[in-house]
């Protein structure tokens, strides 16, 4: 078996596993499968992988640096020709990069502040005045959990903050504000955490109805988000194996 086609087995092998997995934790729920997102995160691997994962029929994918993205999805497209594709912002976002980022990204799950708000929103305006882009960016305004903002994220504990930066993107003239996204705190419990952001997202929605989603889960706590109501769970690890290692 060559070396690409080894691949393709691991990452099918993979997917398939992962797939079952976020089944039955919908079903433990009492949840629609069909209503939880799987989200690749395909940061420091190959544009070859995604390529292998579009095949096997995923078409969103999450990337945390613009440089590396720009680039992969570029390499993308001359492997695959590919239609409609969806890229997926999740890491830190610098104010200076969300021009860039605007020109490639359908979904932020990284919002945290004004500043990179009104940035994406300019950004997003000037995509879809030059037909670059013909849609609004999606948003998901990340919360603090454990009110340790240096990390990212408005805190949790302020609702009058979490309101000002969602009422900041829903009236935006390029973005759509999308819902709440959320990691735990390191060493803490995933369901104290999730039950944490669901509650939020309740209060948050008799003020923007609209923003129905939530981003929340990864691969050692997909179970636990998605019983606290998450839409999409975002996976690398258990989905792409280990970072490559040259990935900084």
């Amino acid at each position: 078996m060559t070396g690409a086609t080894s691949r393709e087995a691991d990452l099918a092998t993979a997917l398939a596993a992962l797939q079952d997995r976020m089944a039955q934790a919908a079903h433990a729920a009492g949840r629609d499968p069909a209503d939880i997102e799987l989200l690749p995160i395909t940061k420091f691997f190959p544009a070859t992988d995604v390529a292998i994962l579009w095949r096997l029929g995923c078409r969103a994918f999450g990337e945390s640096r613009e440089q590396e993205a720009s680039a992969k999805i570029a390499e993308f497209n001359e492997l695959t020709g590919a239609g409609k594709v969806r890229w997926d912002m999740i890491g830190n976002i610098q104010s200076n990069k969300a021009k860039a980022i605007a020109a490639w990204a359908d979904t932020v799950h990284s919002l945290s502040t004004a500043k990179v708000a009104a940035a994406l929103d300019r950004g997003a305006a000037a995509a879809i005045d030059e037909g670059r882009r013909t849609t609004p960016i999606r948003v998901f305004v990340q919360l603090s959990l454990d009110g340790d903002t240096s990390r990212g994220g408005v805190d949790v504990g302020d609702p009058t903050a979490v309101d000002a930066l969602c009422g900041q993107v829903a009236e935006a003239g390029a973005l759509e504000l999308a819902g709440l996204m959320a990691i735990p705190p390191v060493g803490s419990d995933p369901d104290t955490a999730f039950a944490a952001l669901a509650a939020e997202h309740q209060r948050v929605l008799r003020n923007f109805p609209a923003a129905t989603e939530l981003s929340a889960g990864m691969s050692s706590d997909l179970e636990s988000a998605v019983r606290h109501g998450s839409t999409c769970v975002r996976v690398g690890t258990a989905l792409m194996g280990q970072r490559p290692l040259t990935s900084p």
